[in-house]
């Protein structure tokens, strides 16, 4: 009987947002009608006539909207991706160190997260764009010589440019997502019972080689939930890099709208393409959980 009414339920709720999504979809259809405008995708194939500061592919003015939109897509999981593995590497080091022997590099990891964690993402991108990045000389002779250079321009490592606005959006987003990251590894952490940190102490191991080995892997399956969340924090918060001139998707929509007068059309294929991201990341966040938990489970 309890299951009866619990599915009963369930088909309630699905009727309802069928019939409030059939609701609205109908009231866009009518205001569209209304205003002559109608859907259409036509303007995908039509020439931008603006320029992009950043592109991974071959791209200029004469190119479609199409191939802007991919180009901004691209731009956005480029920054995502790297932005991914810095906030990771930064946010384990800051959660191990949180919960480290060593109070100086306790108390630096926790001021890290206390103070990062109070400033909001925008202020920290513009400080990171115009008094960190912009103050620095046009030219800055390195010891590194071409290994390493640091200007105003952007960073060159190994011979590879980064312009002055990817590592701008990708500071903030790594440095702010870190400390979130960190508060979930420590999370992740306190869950290891302490006979398994007195263990690996008593055998003589030393504390880096006691997390890596020990301490660790038992905290992952209470880690990676957290840390899908946030994952999507970040790929989300990506889309502030348009206050700063990164010529992402959600700068490249923003542009297209503007000229095209296609809004709806514009923030339907910004929201598609956006949840078709994050699907990709919490479907690879829930793999890397079930594997972690079933080796869990064999050992």
């Amino acid at each position: 009987m309890k299951g009866t009414r619990r599915w009963l339920l369930q088909l309630a709720v699905v009727v309802l947002l069928l019939t409030l999504m059939g609701v609205l979809i109908n009231n866009l259809a009518v205001n569209l009608i209304r205003t002559g405008l109608g859907l259409s995708f036509s303007w995908l194939s039509r020439p931008t006539g603006f320029a992009l500061a950043e592109h991974a592919l071959p791209y200029s003015p004469s190119d479609s909207y199409a191939w802007a939109l991919l180009v901004g897509w691209i731009n956005s999981l480029k920054v995502i991706s790297a932005g991914l593995v810095a906030a990771t590497i930064l946010g384990v080091l800051a959660g191990s160190a949180r919960r480290s022997t060593n109070p100086l590099l306790r108390s630096l990891a926790a001021l890290y997260v206390s103070v990062i964690r109070q400033i909001p993402l925008l202020l920290q991108l513009f400080f990171w764009y115009f008094v960190a990045l912009l103050g620095l000389p046009q030219s800055n002779p390195s010891p590194l010589g071409s290994l390493f250079t640091l200007t105003n321009q952007g960073i060159a490592v190994l011979g590879v440019h980064l312009s002055v606005e990817f590592t701008a959006v990708l500071l903030g987003l790594s440095v702010f997502t870190g400390a979130s990251i960190a508060e979930v590894v420590r999370g992740g952490l306190d869950s290891v019972p302490r006979g398994q940190w007195e263990a690996f102490r008593s055998l003589g191991l030393s504390e880096r080689l006691g997390l890596r080995k020990v301490v660790l892997p038992q905290a992952l399956p209470a880690i990676l939930p957290g840390l899908s969340s946030q994952y999507l924090n970040l790929a989300k918060n990506s889309t502030l890099a348009i206050a700063i001139g990164y010529s992402d998707l959600y700068s490249v929509s923003d542009t297209s709208i503007t000229q095209t007068g296609r809004a709806i059309e514009g923030f339907l294929l910004l929201l598609l393409s956006f949840l078709l991201l994050n699907l990709l990341i919490n479907g690879v966040m829930q793999l890397l959980n079930r594997a972690v938990i079933r080796r869990g489970q064999r050992s």
